[in-house]
Formats: C-alpha cells, structure tokens, sequence
C-alpha cells in the first residue's frame, strides 16, 4: 500500500496499539490520568450551566418492542464461552464503566469482548445486537466506519493500531423487556452506548467517525461515510441569508466535539434559532436531524423525532470555520433534548496539521442528564426496589 492518501502522507509517531496495553508516551499517560478522572465524576450530563432541565424525560411506554434486541443479546451471550461471558457482562448501574469509551485508537480503558478475539459466529451474533437497534443506514454508517478503520491501517501499515474487528462490546445488565439493560460498542471512531428501559430505548452517546471518510481501493472498494451530514450542513447555510449567516456563525475556528469524557461539558446556546428561520430552511434543519436520528431503529427513531420536535422552539443552530463549497466546517445542532455535533478534523494517522474533509468526527447525546439513559435509571431506582433479583414497587 502506498504511503499517501489524497496527496497526504503518514504520520511518523512512536509505535503503539489498540489492542493491548504498552507503555504510555507522556502525553497519552496524562490523557489517561484526565480520563479516569472524568469518569469519577458524578453525571450530570451536558447542559447550558451545570443545572439540569428537571422532567425532560418521563418514563412512559413508547409501543416498541425491544423485543428483537432481547433476543439477539441473549443469543450473543449464550454463545459465549465462561471465561469470555466473565469479560462481556457489567452492571446497569456502572456509571463508570458505561462512561469509559473513547474514540482514540490508543489502548487505554477498554472493557468488553473484542469482536477481533471472537469466532465469526460469535461475531456475526454481536453484530445482530448492533443491527438490531441500529436503521439499515445507521448500521451501514457503523460498518463502514470500522471498514474504513481497516482500510487506514492498510495506508499506514500500522496493523497493530488499526483493524475493523478492533471494538469491544460490552452488555449492560441483563437483557429484559422488564428491567433496564443496554449494550454498548467501543473501539476506534465507533462507540455507540445503548440503554433500555421495557420499551424505551436511549442510543447516546453515539459517536461516529472515520480518518479517512472514503475508499476507493481494496477490499473495502466503495465504502463512504458522513457525505449526506456533510452536504446537509452546507445546503442549510447555502439558504440562510446573508443576515441569518452572521448571526449563525459562532466563530472561525473549529471547536472540539464533545466527545468521551465530555459528558459535563457546559455549552451555550449560540447561533441562529429554529424561530428565526423561513418555513423552508426549518424543513432543512429538521432534515439535518432526522439524518442524525435517523441512525436508530425506526419505531425508535419516530419517538425520539417526537421528542426532539416538542423543543424546536428552543433549537439552535451553530456554525464554525467557513461555507464554501470545498470549506471545512463545524456544525452544532441544540436543544434541551438533543445535541447533534459534526466537524472535520485535522490528521492523527495522515499528517495534514489542518482540518480537511479526509477526517470526520459527528457525535449525538442527550444533554440535561439522559445520556446512557441515566435519567430514566434514576426514575426507575426511585420507583422501584432492588429484591431478590427483582424489581419491585417501592
């Protein structure tokens, strides 16, 4: 494989992995210190000022069944053998652990079963869990990421940091449609945390992303991620007015996403309201979050487009960095329930010291406390005991 990428070379940094854990370089072994202090935090979640929006997220029945996610957990865990069942099951209520994911490819703090370390029937019923509560394009998205993943170590020749089967995927819990559980995969720009509650379901933090965004080569010939978030963000500032541009651009430069070990981050609302916007260009912004939403399963996906829509009133769109047709950007979409998040990044593997739109972080959560579905946890723990295994009424 050539050393190049779309005129880039690699990058030249000390050898390190993703799978197993070295000897940390200063710099990553500060990182980790930071992290792990992170984590140890109590959640509050992402909000304007530190305090949580109370009553955003009732318990209530949605109508879909989370059955099919059931079934396709139980079928993965029974196809474990003892000691890998050990490695692959947490507790709900492990904050921590659910906290504990990073899209940087370094090992650091995985935990889980590494679909690498899997037979390929054990792999194929790991990723029918990740089908299952993912759309057919969201799934797509999450293949194609962990493809492109391998394709980069092809371009490097760093197969040690890289691969498409280097993620990790733990169970949360115990699969019901009773009891709260949830799922969550974890490796380089693919970390999705799922939590359900009978038939609700929570999928943030999702974070997707890929260096580089496309494959033109190879085995994975073909495979493109993140163009649709891409055009969508330039064609809604393509129709705003020049008035409207000024009050939606926060800023020339790119700010970092709020990605693992960000979930108390305190971000204001900036830029242009969905109020302020002609009937047409709401039409865009609301297509720019179906895009996002649109990752989850659909029955789930139409409730949390409910959800999100009962607060357009208080949307806001930010914008960062330039809009012409081959600018790189960053795009911010926000309200008390959603927090949509896209931007191009400068290189890790190649060695452009620039953002270019060959590297693509997009993150979604839940802001005001409801991220890992831990707001709806807490209503469950207050409504019910924990007795003999069971939940029962308090």
């Amino acid at each position: 494989m050539a050393q190049t990428f779309a005129g880039l070379g690699v990058r030249n940094r000390p050898p390190g992995s993703a799978r197993r854990l070295m000897e940390l370089r200063p710099g990553l072994q500060q990182r980790l210190e930071t992290m792990t202090a992170a984590v140890r935090e109590p959640l509050v979640g992402i909000t304007t000022n530190g305090e949580p929006v109370p009553g955003l997220f009732p318990i209530h029945s949605t109508g879909v069944s989370t059955q099919p996610l059931v079934m396709a957990a139980d079928a993965y865990l029974e196809a474990l053998t003892p000691e890998q069942r050990a490695k692959a099951v947490f507790s709900v209520d492990d904050a921590q652990t659910w906290r504990s994911w990073s899209n940087i490819h370094p090992f650091m703090l995985r935990h889980g079963v590494c679909l690498e370390e899997m037979s390929e029937a054990q792999r194929d019923l790991a990723l029918a869990i990740v089908r299952e509560t993912l759309s057919t394009s969201g799934y797509q998205c999450a293949r194609g990421v962990m493809k492109l993943n391998d394709y980069i170590g092809e371009i490097t020749e760093k197969y040690e940091e890289y691969g498409e089967w280097v993620y990790w995927l733990s169970i949360m819990g115990t699969p019901s449609t009773d009891e709260p559980w949830g799922w969550q995969i974890d490796g380089h720009h693919l970390n999705v945390n799922c939590f359900v509650l009978r038939d609700q379901l929570v999928m943030t933090p999702c974070f997707m992303g890929s260096e580089p965004v496309t494959c033109d080569e190879g085995k994975h010939a073909g495979t493109r991620v993140f163009q649709t978030e891409e055009s969508m963000g330039l064609a809604f500032m393509g129709a705003l007015t020049a008035e409207q541009r000024a009050k939606a651009i926060v800023g020339a430069a790119l700010p970092s996403e709020t990605a693992g070990f960000h979930d108390n981050d305190r971000i204001p609302y900036e830029g242009i309201s969905h109020d302020e916007l002609s009937g047409d260009q709401q039409g865009r912004l609301l297509g720019i979050i179906e895009q996002y939403v649109g990752r989850m399963r659909p029955g789930h996906a139409r409730v949390r487009m409910d959800e999100v829509q009962s607060h357009l009133a208080g949307t806001c769109f930010a914008w960062a960095g330039d809009h012409g047709a081959d600018s790189v950007f960053y795009y911010r979409v926000y309200n008390p329930v959603i927090l949509i998040e896209f931007e191009h990044q400068a290189g890790i593997a190649l060695d452009n010291d620039h953002p270019t739109r060959n590297h693509i972080h997009t993150v979604v959560r839940t802001p005001n406390g409801n991220d890992y579905g831990m707001d709806l946890l807490r209503q469950h723990h207050t409504q019910y005991q924990h007795v003999g295994g069971a939940h029962v009424p308090r």
